[in-house]
């Protein structure tokens, strides 16, 4: 078994009306609920949205503002533990069906 992480940039949200988004919430939990009741599901949130409450540190350990690439930065994440590629990315199209925007699905390294 490996483990993946399922994320998106809050750039590829775009804009919607609250209506819109309110919409996608159940959906989305829907699919956490079941990636819980398959048994693949470690972790899965959203980050707060406002980048300015963000804080990084440096390589020397000194608290800074947010560092971001290119101005993007991770919206949310989920982490499952599955036995093939394949199925790390049924999950994520599932994710991104059900949020309504792209997911990214990488692998940790074992």
């Amino acid at each position: 078994m490996s483990k993946y992480i399922i994320y998106f940039n809050q750039q590829w949200v775009g804009d919607h009306s609250s209506e819109w988004f309110q919409s996608r919430g159940p959906l989305a939990r829907q699919v956490v609920a079941e990636m819980e009741q398959e048994g693949v599901l470690i972790f899965a949130g959203g980050l707060v949205e406002d980048i300015e409450l963000a804080f990084g540190c440096d390589e020397n350990g000194t608290v800074s503002d947010p560092i971001t690439t290119n101005g993007e930065f991770i919206g949310g994440m989920t982490i499952i533990e599955v036995e093939t590629d394949s199925q790390a990315k049924a999950w994520g199209a599932k994710v991104a069906v059900a949020c309504g925007w792209p997911q990214e699905i990488r692998k940790f390294k074992d």
